[in-house]
């Protein structure tokens, strides 16, 4: 036990590791590249524009129109920080973030008003954890279903179509998928709603809302199961398949034992942990995939606030939510070694 806890707090290390290590990377991309400053300068040129055309209507003075906006670019300057290398100000909000003080946001605010990216974090995380984990739990349970009993159907017709539709289902990409199904569900067909949360006007009361918000879910669900349940069948076919034709399977088929106990007991929970592996990197693999679902369907949740944090070059929120999905994935690896060490004894006990 002792030693499992120590390789538990090891893995809990080097994972904080690799957190640190991404925030650093990207600190780096951001700022010796020179991109964070150059996507700063043009947005203070472009207010800088703006303030002048507005300003010359009513300030004839060429010489008092160019301290005014001299004076206005410095301030711009300063609040964008760019008064101060990279390496001064993007390290700054590094160590701010791992202290959870994530600070203030200059362009994106929440439905009440607060720019405290704190509270627009909170705003939106229970929105992409709603669609991420229940798109998670349809495919889990049809890959477990569908790939333990292909495992018993190996080169057989259908066998041979769940392998090609998995080809398909792991090449098409997820922004074209929700595309395809807005115009087929929502324009043509008119069945669903092209996108958001809620109607316009939303609904009044908890149930119409509830059902209002389902009726939202179901189109970029679809897309997230549709492109990640053909790789989960398949490997869960594999694995299963591989386990099914090992010696004690066959000695237990031998016994006289129910194939539905052989197949529960022999195989699914001999394969269950690298079955769980899948899963759970699935689930990690698709934090980065919601950012394309939902932005096309324009669901408001993290991935949508990470594009628009782009858009608008605000760079506070861009590091923040990169230590958010990160550490979500540095939290489900994390769970991942603990579920290995309850599923494979030989970890508990190696």
């Amino acid at each position: 036990m002792a030693a499992t806890v120590r390789q538990l707090a090891f893995r809990a290390v080097s994972l904080f590791a690799v957190l640190i290590a991404v925030l650093l990377l990207l600190v780096v991309l951001l700022g010796a590249t020179g991109f964070s400053d150059n996507l700063l300068r043009a947005l203070v040129g472009e207010d800088v524009r703006g303030m002048r055309q507005a300003l010359s209507q009513t300030i004839r003075d060429p010489a008092e129109l160019e301290r005014t906006v001299t004076a206005r670019q410095t301030e711009l300057e300063s609040f964008y920080g760019l008064d101060q290398p990279w390496y001064a100000r993007l390290p700054a909000a590094v160590g701010r973030v791992l202290l959870l003080d994530l600070g203030e946001s200059r362009s994106l605010r929440t439905a009440a008003g607060s720019s405290d990216i704190g509270d627009i974090v909170r705003e939106r995380l229970p929105n992409t954890v709603l669609l991420l984990t229940t798109a998670f739990l349809i495919n889990a349970a049809l890959g477990l279903v569908i790939g333990a009993r292909m495992a018993t159907r190996v080169g057989s017709p259908i066998d041979r179509v769940v392998a090609y539709f998995a080809a398909i289902s792991f090449a098409v990409p997820a922004w074209w998928l929700g595309i395809l199904f807005i115009i087929l569900f929502a324009f043509q067909l008119d069945w669903l709603p092209s996108g958001g949360m809620f109607s316009a006007p939303p609904p009044q009361g908890a149930l119409p809302r509830l059902l209002d918000q389902i009726k939202h879910a179901v189109l970029p669900v679809i897309t997230l199961v549709t492109v990640s349940i053909g790789p989960s069948i398949y490997s869960v076919r594999t694995m299963t398949m591989t386990v099914a034709q090992e010696d004690h399977v066959t000695l237990a088929r031998a016994k006289g034992l129910p194939e539905s106990q052989v197949s529960r007991r022999h195989i699914l929970r001999v394969a269950a942990p690298p079955i769980v592996t899948g899963l759970v990197l699935g689930l990690a693999g698709s934090l980065s995939g919601s950012i394309l679902v939902e932005t096309i369907f324009n669901w408001q949740g993290m991935g949508l606030l990470y594009f628009q944090a782009i858009g608008a070059v605000d760079e506070a929120v861009v590091v923040a939510l990169t230590f958010i999905f990160t550490l979500l994935y540095v939290v489900l690896r994390f769970l991942l070694d603990v579920l290995y060490t309850l599923l494979d004894p030989r970890v508990r006990y190696g």
